[in-house]
């Protein structure tokens, strides 16, 4: 169910983002406010991992989730749009304040996410987010602020940028992540031969839905992985009950090859082609990512992969302009074939210098 619409007027956008790239997250943000006709002020701070952007006038909640979607962001984990705030924090009583500020949106909430950045001095602020948590879910649910069973309802973030202040926002259920922080919480498997297994993990809980990929990923299906060695993305996809395809000159791990699914060819991922087509593409090569985006564009346009799942290691600078000639690239590709495509980015939380992309046929 679609969240009904909360006649909240907002006077800022919060998102969060890995540390770092604070610029490029404001940069993003700033262009899909300036498509819709909205001006702002960026206002985050270096190596935070959060970004507020101060609008110049007051918007309604239902204009701005419309304007900004999650999905069409890459730099963003989390995002929501912020209404109010709160000083004083610092004494034993943070739970009063924090009540009578979310009550300045007159609506009540489906659900309290409480949040910090995930830069190295917020992180003890998100370790007192989640002790204040439950405290917060008693009393809103006490004076009826808080409702669970209404889903349709915005959820409340209260985002904690520093000692003694809080920052307060809404979200639709369909356009924010599920998880505080925008952070899965996944737990290493005892058999992976890599930590990446965890990044392609993320992909498929982040890049799709619930649906899409029970749709779209079955047992029996074909994969194909470049540049799998040592094979974690190989190994979750075998895992799956895909029988996979590891392209790479290098060495597989035994644990991925001890599951009967995997296919280890000594080859050049950028030369080598199946015979036939395969249901998914995945490819964790290092390269520039042009070529990388090249390269999957004509997998997916050509009919090779119905799917695909890749990262992209970004420069040192101009990252939103390299990503956007890598879409322009797609884009290109696909032309030539006379398709659409459906092209999703983030950088995840088991990301590095690097974005993680979905792309498929339309």
């Amino acid at each position: 169910m679609k969240p009904a619409p909360a006649h909240v007027d907002c006077r800022f956008v919060m998102a969060l983002c890995r540390p770092g790239f604070e610029t490029e997250c404001s940069g993003e943000l700033m262009a899909r406010l300036d498509h819709a006709g909205i001006n702002g002020r960026s206002v985050g701070s270096l190596d935070s991992g959060q970004v507020r952007v101060d609008l110049d006038n007051i918007h309604r909640f239902e204009l701005l989730d419309r304007a900004i979607r999650l999905v069409s962001l890459t730099f963003s984990r989390q995002l929501a749009f912020g209404f109010g705030h709160a000083d004083g924090l610092a004494g034993k009583d943070r739970v009063s304040p924090l009540l009578d500020a979310a009550k300045q949106a007159g609506t009540p909430f489906s659900a309290i996410l409480v949040e910090a950045g995930d830069g190295a001095e917020q992180r003890p602020l998100a370790a007192l987010g989640r002790r204040l948590e439950p405290a917060l879910v008693r009393a809103f649910a006490k004076y009826s602020v808080l409702r669970p069973r209404r889903t349709e309802l915005a959820r409340l973030h209260i985002h904690l940028p520093a000692p003694g202040s809080a920052w307060l926002g809404l979200s639709a259920a369909d356009n924010a992540s599920p998880w505080s922080m925008g952070i899965p919480r996944l737990r290493m498997p005892s058999q992976a031969p890599s930590r990446s297994t965890l990044k392609l993990v993320e992909a498929f809980m982040t890049l799709l839905t619930p649906a899409e990929l029970e749709l779209t990923m079955r047992a029996g299906q074909r994969a194909v992985d470049l540049g799998a060695a040592p094979g974690g993305w190989s190994w979750h996809l075998a895992n799956r009950g895909l029988r996979v395809t590891a392209i790479d000159n290098g060495p597989m791990a035994p644990q991925a090859l001890a599951t009967g699914m995997i296919e280890h060819v000594r080859a050049d991922g950028f030369t080598w082609r199946p015979d036939g087509s395969v249901d998914w593409l995945v490819c964790d090569m290092v390269e520039q990512p042009a070529r990388i985006s090249r390269l999957v564009a004509d997998w997916v346009a050509s009919g090779r992969a119905r799917r695909a799942i890749f990262n992209l290691k970004l420069p040192m600078k101009k990252r939103l302009e390299e990503l956007e000639r890598c879409r322009r690239l797609i884009d290109d590709r696909f032309r030539q074939a006379s398709l659409g495509f459906d092209l999703r980015m983030r950088q995840l939380y088991h990301d590095r210098e690097e974005v993680t992309a979905y792309l498929a046929p339309r």
